[in-house]
C-alpha cells in the first residue's frame, strides 16, 4: 500500500513539472500576449457590432408592430377560478397587467 503512495505522489510531482515547464514556455514566447491581443481586437470589431446589430434589429421590430389586444375567446378550460384569490378583489391575479390579461369574463376596458 506504501508503494502505491509513494508511485501516486511521483506522478502527481511529474505531470506538475510538466504543466509548469509548458506554462513557462508559452509565456516566455509571448503567445499568450498575442492571444490577448487578438480576443481583444475580435471583441471590439466583431462582438459589439454584433450586439448593435441585434439592438437596431430589436428596436425596429417593435416600432413596427401593433400594440392591439387580441380578441376575446372564452375558452371552459383557462382563467378557471376555484376559489377567490386572498388579494385585492379576488378576480385580479398578483402580477395582473390590465392590458395583457383577461379576466374569465373577458378584457377589462380601456379607452386608450
Amino acid at each position: 500500500m506504501a508503494a502505491l503512495g509513494r508511485l501516486s505522489q511521483a506522478l502527481l510531482r511529474s505531470s506538475l513539472t510538466q504543466s509548469k515547464r509548458q506554462l513557462s514556455a508559452a509565456a516566455a514566447h509571448g503567445h499568450g500576449e498575442q492571444t490577448a491581443r487578438t480576443w481583444k481586437i475580435l471583441s471590439f470589431v466583431v462582438a459589439l457590432p454584433g450586439v448593435a446589430v441585434c439592438m437596431l434589429n430589436m428596436y425596429l421590430k417593435e416600432q413596427s408592430h401593433t400594440h392591439e389586444q387580441p380578441d376575446f375567446v372564452p375558452y371552459s378550460h383557462l382563467r378557471i377560478r376555484s376559489k377567490r384569490f386572498p388579494w385585492g378583489d379576488g378576480n385580479h391575479s398578483l402580477f395582473h397587467n390590465s392590458h395583457l390579461n383577461a379576466l374569465p369574463d373577458g378584457y377589462e376596458g380601456h379607452d386608450e
